[in-house]
């Protein structure tokens, strides 16, 4: 019996199952475009090519146990050809013309090439993909309270247990070889391409991302990194929004205003898992809720559809959501300033968005926007900042916008649009954020109080001569109840809100609250 395999159970490895469970015998041809298109993979540090040759030596083997025999034919196809084989098929015409000439059967798990083939006539045996049931061997690394594994040649294995607010390193004593950590990556490769709910959200040079179900698998190899590299993630824990510290004042935002929401934290806090908590919160109360992610690694209930780039683009996504019409989306993780112009632009149509972004403190989310956004578009996008640290809420703020005199200023003429950054549950304002000249300024609001205006108080004369050695021209310095008075001539009021920003910052956080009117 003859057959003709094409690249994709070659890859995925299932013409290994078919001569082991005796269903293939006898001649098996290879066409040279399905050799071309694994080196092509493979010279592009891609990890579907590596699994491809993987299973080739293991078709060698057996061919050398009379099993079968394994001819190579066709010709090789142009640069041309392979750059632009999935656009035109021409590659799949290459290996259904040798299964044809040869009066061959066609294995496949391509769909289209299935289909194709039955149109010209071509005895085909089709291998749908399926759900591998058994575990994989990184798997036994895991137990309930692991976070994550970190794999890598000549390494030992290190595992992150516990959770957000606690976790623990452990280190085992084995050292991980190439040759076993490359088993690794073509056996998940292999499992990948068999299994339809499995799938590569980045095969780019040198690194690969694949979602498995609840594993986030990252595999990394030279010259992207210096060595064979595999980190496999997984959330140990699934909440609910009852499960958080929510307020009564947060919980009637979030059922009546909140449709700007940012979700921010350090890596590890537990902002996607908040937000997956937020997300199931509005499904249930009759929301349609969809989300952005890349890759997708929320843990939703199924009727909660997760999007990720459409063609590698975001921008595509979007267009498709505004078709779609959801109540609310969610989008993990913001990174790029491209991500943020895609927030906005979602937010001013009208859809409710809750977007999950890294940052060590609240203010450092909505920084983020800045110079991505116009300044004056923030507040209408971001209504609401839910800080994650250690698993729960641990701040919140609000933003308002208003036309004002900043603080520091008494000169109604200085008066411009300003973003105040409050502290929700307190009404408290804590940042202004406006435009002076062509620098942005975040300015923090000190709160007062007698041990800091004693502190001032005694510093006068220091305050002083440190103006002195920045100041050009004459100045003068007023004690006043929450601070100082500097009054400076025009130039030198410039400089301290342009390039000398961070020096007069430095004495604020000395001296306290700094008032600057002019002389």
């Amino acid at each position: 019996m003859r057959y003709v395999c094409d690249t994709s159970i070659i890859v995925d490895g299932r013409i290994l199952d078919l001569i082991e469970r005796g269903e293939v015998k006898g001649e098996l041809f290879i066409h040279e475009a399905t050799i071309a298109e694994m080196e092509g993979q493979a010279n592009r540090k891609k990890e579907t090519g590596y699994a491809g040759f993987a299973v080739m030596r293991k078709l060698r083997e057996i061919e050398k146990e009379g099993k079968i025999t394994l001819q190579i034919k066709g010709e090789r196809p142009s640069p041309e050809e392979l750059y632009a084989a999935k656009r035109t098929g021409q590659i799949d015409f290459a290996i259904r013309k040798l299964a044809k000439e040869l009066g061959a059967t066609l294995i496949t798990g391509d769909t289209v090439q299935h289909e194709a083939a039955g149109v010209e006539g071509i005895k085909t045996v089709y291998l749908r993909a399926h759900e591998i049931k058994g575990k994989l061997s990184f798997e036994h690394y895991f137990d309930p309270q692991t976070m994550s594994l970190h794999l890598k040649e000549g390494c030992k294995p290190v595992l992150k247990k516990g959770g957000p607010a606690r976790v623990e390193h452990v280190q085992l004593e084995e050292i991980i070889s190439e040759e076993r950590i490359r088993q690794m990556g073509e056996e998940i490769v292999e499992a990948t391409s068999r299994n339809t709910s499995y799938y590569f959200e980045i095969d780019r040079m040198g690194a690969s991302v694949i979602q498995m179900a609840d594993y986030r698998i990252v595999i990394a190899k030279p010259p992207f990194s210096d060595g064979f590299e595999i980190t496999i993630v997984r959330p140990i824990k699934k909440n609910t929004l009852a499960d958080y510290d929510v307020s009564e004042k947060l919980q009637q935002r979030i059922d009546e205003q909140a449709e700007g929401i940012i979700v921010c934290g350090p890596p590890g806090s537990g902002k996607s898992t908040f937000a997956a908590a937020l997300a199931e919160y509005y499904h249930a109360k009759g929301y349609v809720v969809k989300t952005m992610e890349s890759p997708r690694d929320m843990r939703v209930i199924p009727e909660i559809t997760q999007y990720t780039a459409l063609e590698g683009d975001f921008e595509y996504t979007k267009d498709i959501l505004l078709l779609v019409r959801p109540d609310y989306t969610f989008y993990d993780e913001m990174r790029k300033a491209k991500d943020f112009n895609i927030f906005a632009d979602m937010r001013l149509t009208g859809i409710g968005l809750v977007g999950v972004v890294h940052g060590r403190k609240a203010i450092d989310a909505i920084q983020r926007f800045i110079g991505k956004v116009d300044l004056g578009v923030i507040p209408q996008v971001v209504d609401t900042v839910i800080m994650i640290d250690g698993g729960q809420i641990s701040q919140i703020y609000e933003l308002e916008h208003s036309v004002k005199v900043p603080a520091g200023m008494r000169e109604a003429d200085l008066a411009r649009p300003v973003i105040e950054v409050k502290d929700f549950e307190s009404g408290e304002p804590e940042y202004e954020i406006y435009k002076f000249g062509e620098e942005t300024v975040v300015l923090p609001l000190n709160k007062g109080g007698g041990r800091g205006r004693g502190r001032e108080r005694k510093g006068g004369g220091s305050l002083e001569r440190a103006l002195e050695r920045i100041m050009q021209h004459e100045f003068r310095v007023e004690t006043a109840q929450n601070g100082f008075i500097v009054h400076a001539k025009p130039n030198d009021i410039t400089y301290l809100f342009k390039q000398g920003r961070k020096k007069f910052r430095k004495l604020e956080k000395r001296y306290g609250q700094i008032e600057v009117r002019e002389l």
